[in-house]
């Protein structure tokens, strides 16, 4: 009986195949990468910015709309609740504006009522900020500021102007004052209310880990209040116009809300009109610039 492993089968005594030793892999030839064409540029574009530009197509036909409703109601004289009888028309008030920008009288007003806006915003919000961060952070200073500041804060900036005048011996001061009244409550207001919304948290990890009173202030309490005090900083702006324009109407013997004023003491109503969209166009500016302050300061915000 002969065993399985004793039988020799004719494959054993065939020589085994020789394996191949790997050699150098062939070179792949990749064709030539052409640069992408401005199309596909520009579609890249589109896509990045296609909220933008979502927004500010809408914005356009909503200014143009407004336009088309303010011509027809002029052209028409519309009288339903308020009367349109007298209201300048969108053409008279362009020709009001192609003639405002050739006097040199015009553009020393509205340089003028920025020069204001610029000194009284600024000094506010150098006062306004760094003691709404002291207010803020200490409990003392707060009980003895802060009664004082709201008894001030709901004074409107019109019942300011005689007293102004009485204060400060120019009446370009006491319009710049007034200005920075108007825009100094609404900054500290916003960064109190951004203090009092620091996670105490973070306050105290920063405190284990060894950091100082000014350390805590500068990288805990300030980046955390920041984006409430661009807020007030966007609501002072708007309040410091108001004030501004109220000031130069009632005391003022330049800027474009004495422009605004006299236009309706002579009963030029284009003109009226023109110092009216003058306000909102420098109000929209600024703003957009304080805004623009503020995703360069804060990105890690988003929009």
């Amino acid at each position: 009986m002969s065993s399985p492993a004793l039988v020799r089968h004719p494959e054993d005594g065939m020589p085994a195949p020789a394996i191949a030793e790997p050699g150098p892999a062939p070179a792949v030839i990749t064709p030539p990468t052409t640069p992408p064409s401005f199309g596909a540029h520009a579609l890249r574009w589109y896509r990045l910015n296609r909220a933008g530009l979502r927004a500010i197509a809408i914005g356009v036909i909503s200014l143009l709309a407004f336009l088309l409703v303010w011509h027809l109601l002029t052209t028409f004289r519309v009288v339903f609740f308020v009367r349109f009888t007298n209201v300048p028309s969108p053409l008279a008030v362009y020709a009001s504006f192609t003639k405002a920008i050739h006097d040199p009288k015009f553009l020393l007003h509205v340089l003028l009522s920025c020069r204001r806006i610029f000194f009284g915003f600024s000094l506010a919000a150098i006062v306004a900020v760094p003691l709404g961060l002291i207010m803020g952070r200490f409990k003392l200073i707060h009980e003895i500021i802060f009664p004082v500041a709201e008894v001030l804060r709901p004074i409107p900036a019109i019942a300011w102007v005689p007293m102004a005048i009485m204060l400060w011996p120019t009446n370009e001061q006491s319009i710049v004052y007034i200005t920075f009244l108007g825009s100094f409550f609404p900054i500290l207001v916003n960064t109190l209310h951004g203090m009092s919304l620091v996670d105490p948290v973070l306050v105290r990890a920063a405190q284990c880990l060894g950091a100082r009173e000014r350390s805590i202030f500068r990288e805990v309490y300030f980046p955390a209040s920041l984006p409430h005090i661009f807020t007030g900083l966007t609501v002072g702006m708007g309040v410091a116009w108001v004030s501004l324009i109220a000031a130069e109407m009632i005391s003022g013997q330049y800027g474009i809300g004495y422009f605004t004023w006299e236009a309706y003491s002579l009963v030029q109503y284009a003109d009226i009109a023109l110092g009216m969209i003058a306000i909102g166009v420098l109000g929209l500016g600024s703003s957009m610039l304080i805004r623009g302050a503020g995703q360069l300061v804060m990105p890690w915000r988003t929009r």
